[in-house]
């Protein structure tokens, strides 16, 4: 049974548990869907934030967690929480920036520096991330950073020239334009399927975390991985907001409490994974690279050229994000 027909006979499932949350004291079971695999970070502080939720609940309410597309792909998840398919989503926020270019904030390269400048940035963009939001029927209740991204090559980058040709991954508008700046071939590959992308020829070359080099075996399709703190892309988890407004406000006080300790806990997992996540690239394999000065100063301008771009999509809101960060 395919991933989409297996959602679909699971919709009217999801949907009668919202209605049954009415019913005061009743066991509540909630589903969420998360595009991540078992052994990364943020899955496994979302199974620990389903623990403590059923903890701190007294039992009342249960959250399954659907992890690795098992039951909707990235693209789709979002859209499965506005609907009711599940009740909470986890999505890579820059994915979505197509429906609005505040969602892309921190995929602009060399906007923040470290994952401090990352939490911060987040803190500044959620008031403008919760009223967009708050028109689609769901509602934020944490994001989490990831790794800062570096280069898989098969070549040490000593110069932008490298990429020139290259069938250059991508997962979101930004990317994508980074690769056209660059004068490579943007491909669009979700993550589960880079493995076979790159063993493929389909891609040759991409900026992504050592995280994801990880959990993708990135040793069996790549030689060289290169940091250069390019973006750090954060994840946010949604909920329906007919889903939260259909349970006590008890609950809902759980919820929130339970989402802010899954947000501390998960910009902690982000910083741990940044040290041992590249270290185990290396431990099988993979050559970890420089660059040049020059290379940085090149990658440097092309962020803030798209910085630059980014505020004139953005508008208003998006120079006084980026003023106030800038200002912190």
């Amino acid at each position: 049974m395919t991933i989409t027909r297996r959602a679909a006979l699971a919709a009217p499932v999801l949907m009668l548990a919202v209605g049954a949350a009415r019913a005061q004291g009743a066991q509540i079971k909630w589903q969420m869907a998360t595009p991540y695999p078992d052994g990364n970070f943020h899955t496994r502080n979302i199974k620990e934030f389903a623990a403590d939720l059923e903890q701190a609940t007294a039992g009342r309410l249960s959250l399954t967690v659907h992890s690795n597309a098992s039951l909707l792909p990235m693209p789709q998840i979002k859209r499965g929480v506005q609907t009711g398919q599940v009740q909470l989503g986890e999505i890579l926020l820059t994915a979505y920036s197509n429906e609005d270019p505040f969602f892309d904030a921190d995929a602009v390269p060399f906007l923040v520096s470290d994952l401090a400048g990352a939490r911060k940035l987040a803190e500044l963009q959620r008031q403008y991330i919760e009223s967009r939001f708050a028109r689609q029927g769901v509602s934020l209740l944490y994001t989490v950073g990831w790794p800062a991204a570096g280069f898989y090559t098969q070549v040490p980058v000593g110069s932008l020239d490298v990429f020139k040709g290259s069938r250059f991954r991508t997962f979101s508008p930004m990317t994508n334009r980074f690769a056209g700046l660059i004068q490579a071939n943007p491909v669009l590959v979700q993550q589960a399927e880079l493995a076979q992308a790159f063993a493929t020829g389909i891609a040759t070359a991409m900026v992504t975390s050592a995280q994801t080099g990880v959990d993708t075996s990135a040793w069996d399709y790549c030689k060289i991985f290169t940091p250069v703190n390019f973006s750090m892309t954060k994840n946010a988890v949604l909920v329906s907001r007919r889903a939260m407004e259909s349970v006590p406000a008890e609950i809902q006080a759980a919820v929130v409490a339970a989402a802010k300790r899954a947000e501390d806990r998960g910009w902690g997992y982000a910083k741990e994974a940044q040290e041992s996540t590249q270290a185990r690239l290396a431990e099988k394999g993979i050559t970890i690279g420089t660059v040049p000065p020059a290379v940085t100063a090149e990658l440097k301008a092309i962020g803030a050229t798209m910085a630059e771009e980014w505020i004139t999509k953005a508008g208003e809101d998006g120079r006084k994000l980026v003023d106030a960060l800038r200002a912190a």
